[in-house]
């Protein structure tokens, strides 16, 4: 794949071969990200685990400080008073069965999140085969299947992400907009890997973070050094 002109211009600024503390990661990142528009920041974590193991799976939530940048749109799977409950803290929508032929049949897809409250599990589960692949189902170990609806929508609002191993046994994050400052970057960064390194399942041996780069939606990767976690 020919790479375009200004990827190549940006991709000058970093030695491949070398590895960058975090400010000089995050400043070469920010600098690379010349696209016109506010490009994202995301972090690629490839870890020493094998996903397949259920031991060694690694998936979590964490609430960035500086948020992601994103306005992020917020479906509640609720009924009776956690519907207005959800509403009232700022989700997008909320329902509950009537939602299931919208997304089923006519293919709404129009949020970013799914929260659902534990008893709407069953109704939710029947919308396994749509939602599953997009990684939207909710999960009680992201905090998105709960009784208190409130702090999850706030917490999803103020700059939650999820993060779960692919199938390279990878983590692909959102770190914050190209127009964040380095510090707010840098932040966000730290807090997620202080999460991913507190998720360590037992079962993983040898070297954790294999390795860790950091790119904008339209630049190079910057590899950072990993001993400094």
């Amino acid at each position: 794949m020919k790479k375009g002109k200004r990827y190549t211009e940006a991709a000058k600024l970093i030695e491949k071969t070398n590895v960058y503390d975090l400010s000089e990661a995050v400043a070469l990142v920010k600098k690379s990200a010349s696209a016109k528009f506010d490009e994202t920041i995301e972090a690629h974590l490839r870890l020493g685990v094998d996903g397949r193991h259920a031991d060694q799976q690694v998936r979590g939530a964490v609430v960035l400080p500086h948020g992601t940048g994103k306005s992020v749109k917020v479906l509640v799977f609720a009924k009776g008073d956690k519907v207005d409950e959800a509403l009232a803290a700022g989700a997008d929508f909320a329902g509950g069965d009537e939602l299931v032929p919208k997304i089923q049949n006519e293919g709404w897809l129009d949020f970013d999140v799914v929260v659902a409250t534990p008893d709407m599990m069953g109704v939710v589960g029947r919308l396994g085969r749509v939602l599953g692949p997009k990684g939207l189902m909710p999960n009680p170990k992201a905090g998105t299947v709960t009784m208190d609806v409130t702090k999850a929508v706030n917490d999803i609002k103020a700059g939650k992400i999820e993060y779960r191993l692919d199938k390279s046994n990878i983590i692909h994050v959102p770190i914050g907009k190209a127009s964040f400052t380095e510090e707010q970057l840098s932040d966000n960064f730290q807090t997620l890997i202080d999460a991913v390194i507190k998720a360590k399942p037992s079962a993983a041996k040898g070297q954790y973070l294999r390795s860790v780069v950091i790119a904008s939606t339209m630049g190079p990767g910057v590899k950072l050094n990993t001993a400094k976690f």
